[in-house]
């Protein structure tokens, strides 16, 4: 099957194959070509260019995008879509006065979420689950990270990561899998904490192993969570699975976190509200990538990631959307675009190399997705008739977006 994109306004993020991610001052760069045209083949991108160059213009499937915008599909590498009914009530409790960390005391929080999805049949989870996935689908995502981490238990949480991978099986989206047990102490497990980390390291780990149920292994090391030497245990348990860290950090503290993820040679560290000097200057040299998810911060009302103090010192910046129940019900990356130029002064050309490129990178999906590059997948945007990419961001109240194509097949 064959697709023509013809009559482009502007064709955004155009890079050769050996651009994987974007740091520092490169991410103010926004390769782009006007009056384009977009050839897709068997649902990668086999050819572009400028229209005067346009030779061969039959196709299965014409699409005239005059007064488009053409771009990849976001990628939107930290999600936690696989969960059970809602957390409305936490969200007027914290209308009402109430901060995340005393929702967490009442029983509510990740703990919350852990008994109601402990209920609910796998085919119940993966119902609502495809719900939200189709939702963000429609919204632009061309790739998700899906993480486990509301089971709690060995049961629960394989059931979580067998409807991942359901997911992944039925749908055209590129959806990634990450073990994230450690997510939280279960109630039972309050005062012996390290009875629970054995149950992660010789019960889950072996059966998702076993199963090949996960790409990714996920800790929350933060205060009142996991600990610095807790996070180490279980990073080096995955990594004899094979499974690659991908952790959550600084999120209310900074307590060395990202030094641990970088010593284990994490793909990304995740969150990042907190930041001080020794985690930039860990980050830095590393391979690692720093990941914000400015919707949580929207959503909590709390601090943002410092996006000007990584992106001036030289380092990387991926977007993420944290859809989950508790602190972003929302995988909206359009909003995750706008938030992180109205609140963490994000140009819109680093905004969209984080939610694409680099975001990409995120998930070890830089060789596919993230860029329109000529062989990678034809996960692609095209927006209504705008003026430039810049009134994405702007018109941040606005649905922009007139047609997705994933895999070259339209959403």
């Amino acid at each position: 099957m064959s697709t023509l994109i013809v009559n482009i306004k502007e064709l955004v993020q155009i890079r050769n194959s050996v651009v994987k991610k974007v740091s520092g001052k490169d991410m103010k760069t926004l390769p782009s070509l006007k009056n384009a045209y977009l050839r897709i083949e068997d649902g990668l991108i086999q050819d572009f260019g400028a229209m005067e160059h346009l030779r061969e213009k039959s196709a299965d499937t014409i699409i005239d995008a005059k007064g488009k915008i053409v771009l990849p599909a976001w990628c939107d590498s930290h999600t936690h879509i696989v969960y059970a009914g809602n957390r409305e009530g936490e969200f007027i409790d914290r209308i009402n006065g109430l901060s995340y960390e005393e929702i967490a005391e009442k029983g509510g929080g990740i703990l919350n979420s852990a008994k109601k999805l402990q209920a609910s049949s796998e085919e119940e989870l993966y119902q609502q689950a495809s719900k939200r996935l189709e939702e963000v689908m429609a919204l632009g995502t061309g790739a998700i990270e899906i993480k486990s981490g509301y089971g709690l238990n060995v049961n629960a949480e394989l059931k979580m990561l067998r409807v991942i991978k359901k997911l992944a099986k039925h749908y055209p989206i590129t959806v990634k899998s990450t073990f994230l047990g450690a997510h939280a102490f279960p109630a039972e497990y309050k005062n012996n904490k390290e009875a629970y980390i054995d149950l992660i390291i010789f019960k889950m780990l072996p059966q998702i192993a076993k199963e090949h149920l996960a790409d990714f292994i996920d800790v929350f090391c933060e205060t009142g969570y996991f600990s610095v030497a807790q996070t180490e245990r279980i990073l080096m348990a995955a990594q004899s699975y094979g499974l690659v860290p991908k952790i959550h950090v600084n999120q209310f503290t900074s307590i060395g976190g990202v030094q641990v993820g970088i010593k284990h040679h994490a793909l990304s560290v995740d969150h990042l509200e907190v930041l001080d000097t020794n985690d930039l200057i860990a980050l830095q040299g590393s391979d690692t990538m720093p990941v914000a998810l400015p919707s949580c911060s929207y959503f909590l009302g709390i601090p943002y990631t410092p996006a000007r103090k990584l992106i001036d010192s030289g380092l990387p910046l991926a977007l993420a959307s944290d859809y989950n129940p508790g602190s972003t019900p929302s995988g909206n990356m359009n909003f995750v675009l706008s938030t992180a130029c109205i609140k963490m002064k994000m140009t819109p050309e680093e905004a969209i190399n984080a939610a694409t490129l680099n975001g990409a990178y995120a998930m070890g999906l830089a060789d596919t997705h993230g860029s329109i590059t000529k062989g990678k997948k034809a996960n692609l945007i095209i927006t209504k008739e705008i003026p430039s990419y810049g009134f994405l961001p702007y018109a941040f109240g606005s649905h922009l977006i007139d047609t997705v194509l994933i895999a070259g097949e339209q959403v």
